[in-house]
């Protein structure tokens, strides 16, 4: 009776001893191990922030693409009106093909050296300064260029210019099929002008030169020949008691392209 009292007692103190020990285990985890689905709950909102704040390491930046330049489209050769003339005419008209700058500059320079006044005044002289200005102020050194007025060619020769050109000399200038009669009938003209108002107003003296003019609008050989050349002679007589010019204007123009032509490029 006692041995199995004993034996009961044992069996009892095993069964106790063995509890305790489960239970141990089970705080000592919950102590010193955490469970595992608690580490990624912490680690991944870390990552969360650390994508969110650094968006250019996970995603790929979209390429640039450069925007083609734009070109203007080529225009067409200025025939209609020179990029440089700033004396265009309002309205206007082409016969036939321009010539080369080069070659309207040849025949201006033939024509400006010529004497057109052999018996009455061999001294009277042209210069080149003014043929050219003239010349690039009428027509921008454009040989087939046709004014609605019917001024054609390199110095805008009038059909009423070119029939007293023609008859005062004897001459057969024919201004609007040849660029150089156009270039020697508006010369022959200029020289015209200069022995007409030279021998009027100036005692015959045909002296050209700018620096006999006081300014651009003075009254003086040079600027007379000019305003003649665009106004008419007779426009000039008109104003010859006051000793004004009738398209002063005009005259500064001419003037001003003897001093500083952009035709002196070519």
């Amino acid at each position: 009776m006692r041995r199995r009292m004993n034996f009961a007692v044992a069996i009892t103190v095993l069964i106790v001893t063995a509890g305790c020990g489960l239970a141990g285990a089970s705080e000592n985890e919950a102590v010193s191990a955490p469970p595992v689905s608690v580490a990624p709950t912490t680690a991944e909102p870390v990552a969360e922030e650390t994508t969110a704040a650094a968006p250019a390491e996970t995603t790929t930046k979209p390429k640039t693409t450069k925007k083609p330049k734009t070109t203007k489209k080529p225009t067409a050769s200025p025939s209609a009106a020179q990029e440089d003339w700033s004396q265009e005419a309002g309205c206007y008209d082409y016969v036939g093909k321009n010539i080369s700058k080069t070659k309207a500059k040849v025949a201006l320079k033939k024509a400006s050296g010529r004497i057109y006044w052999r018996t009455e005044a061999p001294h009277l002289k042209l210069n080149f300064t003014l043929v050219r200005a003239v010349s690039w102020q009428e027509s921008g050194w454009q040989s087939a260029i046709k004014n609605c007025d019917g001024g054609f060619g390199l110095m805008q020769v009038m059909p009423a210019t070119l029939d007293h050109v023609n008859q005062r000399f004897g001459l057969d200038y024919d201004a609007t099929g040849d660029y150089q009669d156009n270039a020697y009938a508006g010369a022959n003209y200029l020289a015209w002008l200069t022995r007409y108002f030279g021998h009027n107003y100036f005692k015959d003296n045909y002296d050209l030169s700018p620096s006999k003019c006081k300014s651009h609008s003075s009254w003086c050989l040079l600027n007379l020949v000019i305003s003649g050349y665009n106004a008419g002679y007779g426009e000039v007589d008109a104003v010859a008691k006051s000793k004004s010019l009738p398209n002063p204007d005009y005259v500064d123009s001419v003037r001003s392209l003897m001093a500083d032509c952009p035709c002196d490029k070519y």
